[in-house]
C-alpha cells in the first residue's frame, strides 16, 4: 500500500486517480533532458548505429523525497553494422508512478542513407557523416496497475488489479548533419489493440526533436547546443522542452532547460578514460507540478576510441 508521508502525497494521489478515471492510463513517462540528448536511441530507433562504435547506456531517474513519485530506469545498447549503413540495438525501460509499473523491452533496426556534406567542424568533434536514418522497433510492454492498493471502495474501476502484456511496434526517422539534427518517432504505432487485458487503454506518444550545434574558430574548444523536444499524446497537454548545453572538447558538459508547466532542469557531465561519460541532472518542479524535485544519473560507455578527441 502506498504510504502518505507528507501533504504533497495527497496531491500525487489525486493526480493518479484523475489519470485512472479519465480512461487514459499511465503508459510511458517523458524522457528526461539527459536521456534524449545523450542517448537519443532510447526515444528514436533511427539513432541505432549512428555512433562510430558500440555504445551502452544506463540511466536512472527519480530519486525523490516521497512515495509514489515518478521513477525511471533504462538500459540500452546499439551498434553500427556494414560501415554504419545499418544499426542494431535493444533496450529495457522501467517506469513507476504511484501504484503503476510499466516495463518495456524492444529490439531496433535502422538503415541509413549518407550525404557527406563537408562543413567546418571543431577539430575535436567525433566525425559522423550526414545521414538520413530510418528505424523500426518490435517489443513487449508489461503493464501493472495495483489499483487495490489505493483502497478505494465501492468503485468498479478500482475493484481489481491490472496486469497486461502489450506487443509494441515503433518507428522513427532522423536527419543528422554536422551542424543540426531533426527527428520524429513513435514508440508504439499499434497502441493497445493486441493487449492481453481489454481494461488497458494507453495512448501512444509521438516525439519530435531538433537541435543545432554552434561553433566557430575563435572559440574552437567549445560547442553550444540548443535543442527542443516535443511530446504529443492524445488527451494530454503538449509537452515541450527547451534546452541549452555547452561542451568543452568532449571533456565536460554543462546544461540547463525548461519543461512546459513542469520543471526546470540543470545538468553537469564529465568524460572519463576516453570511453566513459557520466551525466548528473537535477529537475526542479514548478508550482504547477505536484510531483516534486528529482535527480538522476546517465552513464554511457563506448567501445574502441570511445569519446576521445582528435
Amino acid at each position: 500500500m502506498m504510504t502518505l508521508r507528507n501533504p504533497y502525497n495527497h496531491s500525487v494521489l489525486a493526480v493518479l486517480i484523475g489519470l485512472l478515471t479519465s480512461g487514459t492510463l499511465f503508459g510511458q513517462q517523458t524522457a528526461s533532458f539527459p536521456e534524449y540528448n545523450f542517448n537519443p536511441f532510447i526515444v528514436n530507433a533511427a539513432y541505432a548505429g549512428l555512433s562510430p562504435t558500440t555504445e551502452a547506456t544506463i540511466a536512472n531517474t527519480g530519486f525523490s523525497s516521497f512515495d509514489g513519485a515518478p521513477k525511471s530506469f533504462s538500459l540500452s545498447f546499439h551498434s553500427p553494422l556494414q560501415d554504419g549503413k545499418m544499426g542494431l540495438g535493444a533496450a529495457i525501460i522501467r517506469d513507476e508512478i504511484g501504484v503503476t509499473r510499466s516495463t518495456s523491452t524492444f529490439i531496433a533496426y535502422s538503415y541509413k542513407l549518407f550525404f557527406d556534406i563537408k562543413n567546418d567542424r571543431p577539430y575535436w568533434q567525433n566525425y559522423q557523416p550526414s545521414s538520413l536514418s530510418f528505424g523500426i522497433t518490435a517489443g513487449l510492454q508489461q503493464y501493472q496497475d495495483n489499483l487495490l492498493d489505493l483502497n478505494i471502495m465501492d468503485d468498479i474501476q478500482f475493484d481489481k488489479n491490472i496486469d497486461a502484456t502489450i506487443p509494441t511496434v515503433g518507428a522513427g526517422f532522423l536527419f543528422n548533419h554536422s551542424q543540426f539534427y531533426v527527428g520524429l518517432s513513435a514508440p508504439n504505432l499499434i497502441g493497445t489493440r493486441l493487449a492481453s487485458d481489454d481494461a488497458v487503454d494507453l495512448n501512444s506518444p509521438v516525439y519530435g526533436y531538433l537541435g543545432y550545434r554552434f561553433f566557430n574558430n575563435r572559440f574552437e574548444n567549445y560547442m553550444l547546443k540548443p535543442s527542443v523536444f516535443v511530446k504529443h499524446e492524445k488527451g494530454a497537454p503538449l509537452i515541450a522542452d527547451f534546452n541549452m548545453s555547452v561542451s568543452h572538447r568532449n571533456q565536460f558538459e554543462l546544461g540547463a532547460g525548461y519543461r512546459t508547466n513542469s520543471s526546470f532542469n540543470v545538468l553537469a557531465g564529465i568524460y572519463l578514460f576516453e570511453t566513459f561519460r557520466v551525466i548528473y541532472h537535477y529537475n526542479m518542479a514548478t508550482n504547477n507540478s505536484p510531483l516534486g524535485n528529482t535527480h538522476g544519473l546517465v552513464l554511457s560507455f563506448r567501445l574502441q576510441q570511445g569519446y576521445k578527441t582528435r
